[in-house]
């Protein structure tokens, strides 16, 4: 080997393999119907819990009231987990049954 391919071989950036990143899985956060809660209500907890406007808590509301369930959103692991917890928790307090549960999306 010549000096230079000698020296050229030391100039060379040896670069590291990156890991690969997966993204975490994503949860759906189901609101399921009950014959007890009030519309109303659920459009709060919508609101209050999920941050959503007027409408489109209504229509989600509307999608649990005619099809048995509805999804509030999608998230990862523990923020659904949370998210569950409070619409649970919020209900309990007011003396609903309103149930919300969480399912891999």
């Amino acid at each position: 080997m010549t000096e230079e391919q000698h020296k050229a071989n030391h100039d060379l950036a040896v670069e590291e393999a990156r890991p690969k990143l997966k993204r975490p899985p994503l949860y759906q956060v189901v609101l399921l119907n009950d014959d007890f809660t009030p519309m109303e209500f659920v459009v709060e907890v919508l609101e209050k819990v999920f941050g959503m406007d007027r409408s489109r808590a209504t229509r989600i509301m509307l999608e649990v009231h005619t099809r048995g369930k509805g999804v509030c959103g999608i998230y990862t692991y523990e923020i659904a987990e949370t998210k569950v917890a409070q619409v649970n928790s919020y209900s309990r307090q007011h003396q609903h049954p309103l149930l919300c549960t969480m399912e891999e999306s």
